[in-house]
């Protein structure tokens, strides 16, 4: 709190034009969340630090009223407050800056200090202090760490108190500084906060947007399907036939980009991807399919099949077939174009395991790490691919309580699906 100093004149000229009086405003416009200085007050009114340095200034001094208070060059307004003497000043709560001293602590930056109105050389008798029966007083600056003026630590009592001991006074200097410091601690956090949830927020539309534009995408493409199979049912030039495979490649990587996309989009915003597990799953049937897919779109590719599937098994087939088509489609963009690429799978002791070799470079060691993050891409990608490929084919496997494995071994790369036999929903 600001005590009142003690020329009048600035007071009696604002009664005198009232014009010139700026809003005062109180507890209840900062409980309303109304107030000019509400993320000011918020700010100290909510942290540990101020609360603890308040009672320790009160039983330091033994003085009973302590607060932080924002000044500015024409309001006063309490941040913070402990009050046991029934001030009745709470946070949000102003009084005229022009009848305090902290109005002159602001333009000086020098604190006011003195244990006794009745006996102090300078503020002896002060009759404001009189009146609201202010005996003993502090007020120090509080300064950001930039320099710039914030407010005051103020302490009062209504008996003499020992506040201008050297001591006392290196304690509040010492606590007006922590406030002052912490300030920015806290405005960084706050504006910290408001970053990440902004950045959430953003993060939530553009993953709406990409699974709308996925889902408004597969119209097209279908279409596109359909009218490359009817090209292919009428005699063509030579031409021609060169080209529409290149379509059908072409039309099945775009299709390929969409369903990762459509799966990431819904992992992010369903927090995870679901599967449905169902019994005697046709695993093999759903496999062969997409590897057939691959090969129509690759025909100078040598893909081989090795399924062993002797018994049932219970999966999401559609979701697995998913995980190996990115499996495969990693292989194929980055394998030796002249060695086969061989995908097998086989039910063991441990469960079901799919795997998918390829001849070529080996992956490297500073890839591996993140190899299944979502938008990792090999150094020698190009232009082609998102990199979700490998993130969705692990979230696959995850969610069924599985895990790829990677290895590197005498110029083949294998990325092994292994999942448990027994697989429930998630």
């Amino acid at each position: 709190m600001g005590v009142p100093d003690g020329s009048n004149y600035l007071e009696t000229r604002m009664s005198e034009n009232p014009s010139v009086q700026p809003t005062m405003q109180d507890h209840g416009a900062y409980m309303a969340g109304e107030h000019d200085f509400q993320s000011d007050i918020q700010l100290l009114a909510g942290s540990d630090l101020v609360a603890t340095i308040l009672e320790t200034v009160m039983l330091a001094t033994n003085m009973r009223f302590a607060a932080v208070a924002r000044v500015t060059a024409d309001r006063w307004v309490a941040c913070r407050t402990v009050d046991e003497v029934n001030f009745g000043l709470a946070e949000g709560d102003e009084i005229a800056i022009q009848s305090t001293f902290c109005q002159s602590v602001r333009k000086t930056s020098n604190k006011v200090l003195f244990n006794d109105v009745a006996t102090d050389d300078v503020y002896g008798n002060h009759p404001i202090a009189a009146k609201f029966g202010i005996v003993s007083y502090a007020s120090i600056p509080i300064h950001r760490s930039d320099g710039s003026f914030f407010g005051t630590l103020c302490a009062i009592d209504t008996e003499p108190r020992d506040v201008k001991h050297p001591r006392v006074v290196a304690m509040l200097e010492m606590f007006a500084d922590a406030i002052g410091r912490s300030l920015e601690t806290e405005e960084r956090l706050e504006a910290q906060e408001h970053l990440v949830a902004k950045e959430r927020e953003m993060a939530q539309v553009q993953e709406e947007f990409v699974a709308v534009l996925g889902h408004d995408l597969r119209n097209p493409v279908a279409a596109l399907y359909s009218g490359i199979r009817l090209l292919e049912k009428e005699q063509l030039t030579d031409l021609a036939q060169e080209i529409v495979p290149m379509m059908r490649s072409s039309l099945y990587r775009m299709n390929e980009l969409i369903d990762n996309m459509m799966m990431h989009a819904k992992a992010r915003l369903g927090s995870g991807i679901r599967i449905s597990s169902t019994l005697d799953a046709p695993l093999a049937t759903s496999i062969t399919q997409i590897v057939e897919e691959i090969r129509a779109a690759s025909p100078e590719l040598d893909i081989r099949l090795d399924l062993s599937f002797d018994q049932a098994v219970s999966c999401d087939a559609p979701r697995v077939a998913q995980a190996i088509s990115n499996l495969l489609s990693n292989a194929v963009r980055y394998g030796s174009p002249d060695a086969p690429i061989v995908v097998r799978g086989v039910i063991g002791e441990q469960g079901i395991e799919i795997s998918v070799d390829n001849k070529g470079k080996a992956v490297p060691d500073e890839l591996r790490e993140n190899l299944f993050n979502p938008f990792q891409r090999g150094a020698h990608a190009g232009g082609e691919g998102l990199g979700l490929g490998l993130y969705i084919a692990s979230s696959i496997a995850f969610a069924h309580n599985g895990r790829i494995e990677v290895t590197c071994e005498n110029e083949t790369t294998t990325f092994a699906f292994k999942v448990p036999l027994s697989v429930g929903a998630t």
